[in-house]
């Protein structure tokens, strides 16, 4: 984890205890003086990530529950003495829960009547791989380098997971409201990803990819690396289910199979997130 490497890792400059404005916050609560004296001047050795850094949302802001992101999977570990706590509180886990997962569509025995006013199912998940950091501490080569592993891998989709990937960087006007109009396109502004660091280099190294049928989507290092998307018309969730589960599996070969890389995964924490409210319950 902070272990010397090439580009970074081991010791940062240590700062004051910063103002927390969110006096609410986890963070807040969190992250005292002690912890903070004993974790600022760490680097993290994948994107150079600090507590400073994970922790900027409750120190600009005072309306923040939680406040923290993670720049790297490393962050989990170097900082463990703040992250642990706050998504044990969060998610009401003791510290030795673990996470499950469990993609087996086969265990999914009922639907939604066909005749029940469901316009629409949508199932998501976000998936990282090891390697690169988080979007708030990914460096602009990193962004870069995933984005192009991922339409690499995307080449590689068959059936009905077959489609095409839309950079947002010198995206069209006509492909741009096409997909607007499909309520498809992320959009830059967040206050909360702007201070975390997420939307640095905006657009360049995002994008999205869709199948041609629209029910299959990934966004590409947006809050999180991908954001691994199913959906249809109607209320068949088994449906959806089984091609999320498909989708994913889809996503992890054809990387893998490029470049050896797998998904971030924990035993304890699961699928690897940015924001540790979602790590603990997502499939």
């Amino acid at each position: 984890s902070s272990g010397i490497n090439a580009e970074y890792g081991g010791a940062a400059e240590g700062k004051p205890f910063p103002e927390i404005k969110s006096t609410h916050s986890l963070v807040a609560k969190h992250v005292t003086k002690e912890k903070w004296d004993k974790l600022s001047g760490i680097q993290t050795a994948t994107s150079g990530f600090t507590l400073g850094q994970a922790i900027s949302c409750a120190v600009e802001f005072d309306n923040q529950h939680c406040g923290i992101y993670a720049g790297d999977y490393d962050s989990y570990q170097d900082f463990a003495d703040v992250f642990d706590p706050i998504i044990q509180e969060y998610h009401g886990i003791t510290a030795e829960a673990k996470h499950t997962s469990d993609m087996d569509v086969s265990k999914i025995q009922g639907n939604v009547h066909p005749d029940a006013p469901v316009k629409s199912v949508r199932i998501r998940v976000g998936r990282s791989f090891n390697g690169f950091g988080l979007s708030p501490g990914i460096t602009r080569q990193q962004r870069l380098d995933l984005e192009k592993l991922l339409i690499s891998a995307f080449s590689n989709f068959e059936g009905d997971l077959k489609g095409n990937y839309y950079p947002l960087l010198g995206m069209e006007e006509s492909v741009r409201k096409q997909l607007v109009d499909d309520h498809f396109l992320f959009v830059s502004g967040d206050p909360n990803l702007i201070s975390a660091g997420m939307e640095r280099d905006w657009p360049e190294g995002r994008g999205i990819f869709h199948n041609e049928a629209k029910t299959f989507l990934v966004w590409v290092n947006e809050e999180d690396q991908t954001r691994i998307i199913s959906m249809q018309k109607g209320g068949d969730v088994k449906a959806v289910f089984e091609r999320l589960a498909r989708a994913i599996k889809a996503v992890q070969d054809s990387v893998k199979e490029k470049s050896g890389k797998d998904f971030l995964f924990d035993e304890k924490y699961g699928y690897i997130h940015s924001c540790p409210t979602r790590d603990h319950p997502t499939t």
